[in-house]
């Protein structure tokens, strides 16, 4: 069992909040996908947070930070956090995700904790 964050565009969660769909995010077009400076921006901020590019696959790019075991996979329109349910890997990895959104360009969804964080 995993501890899962994603971060998104802020049009995303606009987006999902109107939707009245159960699957929204099962659904890849209705996830706004990153400009390629945002792409950019979020590949040289994960490498700042300490995160190592493993591989990279058709799904995105592979990171992880090996000091508090948080995966990270970018892609063209989410990046998806994951740790174990270590409690310093939880609180490293949500407070990541919660200064990824200081631009107003992102929003965290942590389903765990009762999903959009404001």
């Amino acid at each position: 069992m995993s501890y899962d964050v994603q971060l998104f565009r802020i049009e995303t969660r606009q987006r999902e909040e109107q939707s009245n769909d159960p699957d929204f995010f099962e659904k890849e077009d209705y996830l706004v996908p990153f400009s390629a400076d945002q792409i950019k921006a979020l590949t040289i901020r994960l490498e700042r947070y300490k995160f190592v590019e493993e591989r990279r696959s058709t799904f995105g790019t592979h990171l992880h930070n090996h000091q508090y075991g948080i995966s990270a996979l970018l892609t063209d329109r989410a990046v998806y956090f994951q740790s174990g349910w270590d409690g310093d890997a939880i609180f490293e990895l949500s407070m990541t995700a919660s200064e990824f959104t200081d631009s107003g360009e992102f929003a965290k969804y942590d389903r765990q904790n009762n999903g959009w964080e404001d």
